[in-house]
C-alpha cells in the first residue's frame, strides 16, 4: 500500500470518529430537558398543635326588643326587614293626647304666673302699709305665705311640663344603632302600655360567633387568642373576646365568643352555623412546608426539593397537622431547604430549574 493511500485511510477513520462523537454529544444534549422556571418556598419550623373543628352559631351582639316609651295608641311601626339608621324612628305613638295635655299644662303655668305676680304685688303693698301701721302683721304674714305657695305651684307646674315633654320625646322610639327590624309584634292602631314589646331590632354590623367547647380544653382558650372561622363563602381569623368558664352539667362544655371583624362580616348573618377550629393540644415546633408544595399521587405525597445547584430531587413525605397555608411534614427535609410550590408537577429527577 502506498504512503498516500495509508494517509487517506487514517484521515477517513479520524473523521468518522469525530463525527460519531459529535452526534453522540448532540444526542445527549437533545435528551436533556432545558431548565424549567419554578417558584420556591423555604421549609420552616412553626409551632403547631392538634386542632378540632366544632360547630358554632353567629349571633348579633345587640338584638334588643323595642318597647313602647309611653302608654297610648300606636300610630306607626317600622316593617320587618327595614334597615334603620341610628337616630331614625322605629315606632311612632299617637301624639294628640300628649299635645292636648301639654297645651293644658302651659295654660296652668300661665295661670300660676298671674297668681304669683298678683301675690308679689300684694306683699309689696302690705309691707308699705305695715310701715305706717295701716295693716296688721297677721295679714302681711298670711299674704307672704300665699305668695310662697304660689311660687311652689309654679315650680310644680313647670316640672309637670318637663315630664310631658319627656313623654312626647319618648312617644317616638328611635333606633339606638344601625340595624334591621327582624319582627313586628303589634300593628298601627293598637293600644299598648309602657314597656310592651312592639318589635325586635337587630344590629347587623357587630357580630360574634359563639361556640361550646369541651371543658377539658379550657386551658387552651384565652382572651385574645386567634381562632379560625369558616362558612361556605369565606374563611377568616378572629380573636376570642369572651371566655365563660361555667360548664354545662350535662354536656360538660363552656361557651367561647369570637368577635367577627365588621369589615369582613358581609358573608355572615345572625343565626348562621359556622365551623370553628380550636386547639386541643399544646403547640410544639414542627417542620412545615407551604400547602402548594405538596404533590399528591396514588402511591403517596411528594415534595420537590431544589438544591444549591438548582437541581431537583423528589422526596416522599408524610403529612400531618396544618394551618390555612402551611402543613407539617415528616421526610428528608431540613429547616431552610427550598421546595418548589409552582411548576413542580412535571419536573424530572435531577432536572435543572430556574428560580423565579
Amino acid at each position: 500500500m502506498s504512503i498516500f493511500s495509508l494517509t487517506r485511510h487514517t484521515f477517513s477513520s479520524k473523521t468518522l470518529l469525530f463525527a460519531a462523537s459529535l452526534v453522540a454529544s448532540v444526542s445527549v444534549h437533545a435528551n436533556t430537558p432545558p431548565p424549567s422556571p419554578v417558584k420556591v418556598d423555604a421549609v420552616t419550623t412553626v409551632p403547631l398543635g392538634a386542632t378540632a373543628d366544632l360547630m358554632g352559631t353567629v349571633h348579633s351582639k345587640m338584638h334588643v326588643p323595642i318597647t313602647a316609651g309611653i302608654s297610648g295608641r300606636v300610630e306607626w311601626v317600622a316593617e320587618p326587614g327595614s334597615f334603620v339608621l341610628e337616630g331614625e324612628p322605629l315606632v311612632k305613638m299617637d301624639m294628640l293626647p300628649l299635645s292636648l295635655r301639654r297645651a293644658e299644662q302651659i295654660a296652668q303655668i300661665k295661670r300660676a304666673t298671674i297668681n304669683k305676680n298678683y301675690l308679689a304685688n300684694e306683699v309689696d303693698r302690705l309691707e308699705r302699709l305695715r310701715k305706717t301701721n295701716a295693716t296688721s302683721q297677721f295679714q302681711l304674714d298670711q299674704t307672704k305665705s300665699e305668695y310662697e305657695l304660689a311660687e311652689a305651684d309654679m315650680e310644680i307646674a313647670k316640672l309637670k311640663l318637663e315630664q310631658l315633654e319627656d313623654e312626647i320625646n319618648r312617644a317616638t322610639v328611635k333606633a339606638p344603632y344601625d340595624g334591621v327590624v327582624t319582627e313586628r309584634l303589634v300593628l298601627a292602631g293598637t293600644d299598648v302600655n309602657r314597656s310592651d314589646t312592639l318589635s325586635k331590632f337587630l344590629d347587623t354590623e357587630h357580630l360574634e360567633a359563639r361556640v361550646y367547647i369541651p371543658i377539658k380544653y379550657l386551658a387552651f382558650m384565652r382572651l385574645g387568642r386567634e381562632l379560625s372561622l369558616s362558612n361556605e363563602q369565606q374563611q377568616l381569623k378572629a380573636n376570642i373576646t369572651a371566655v365563660i368558664p361555667s360548664a354545662d352539667p350535662r354536656s360538660q362544655t363552656f361557651e367561647v365568643r369570637v368577635e367577627i371583624p365588621a369589615h369582613l362580616n358581609e358573608q355572615w348573618a345572625a343565626g348562621q352555623l359556622v365551623k370553628v377550629t380550636v386547639p386541643i393540644q399544646q403547640a410544639v415546633p414542627t417542620l412545615t412546608v407551604h400547602r402548594d408544595a405538596l404533590i399528591l399521587r396514588k402511591d403517596g405525597t411528594y415534595v420537590v426539593r431544589v438544591d444549591e445547584e438548582s437541581k431537583v430531587t423528589r422526596l416522599k413525605v408524610q403529612v400531618g397537622q396544618g394551618t390555612s397555608d402551611r402543613v407539617s411534614v415528616i421526610g428528608e427535609l431540613n429547616t431552610g431547604d427550598l421546595v418548589a410550590i409552582r411548576g413542580a408537577e412535571r419536573l424530572q429527577e435531577g432536572q435543572s430549574v430556574v428560580i423565579n
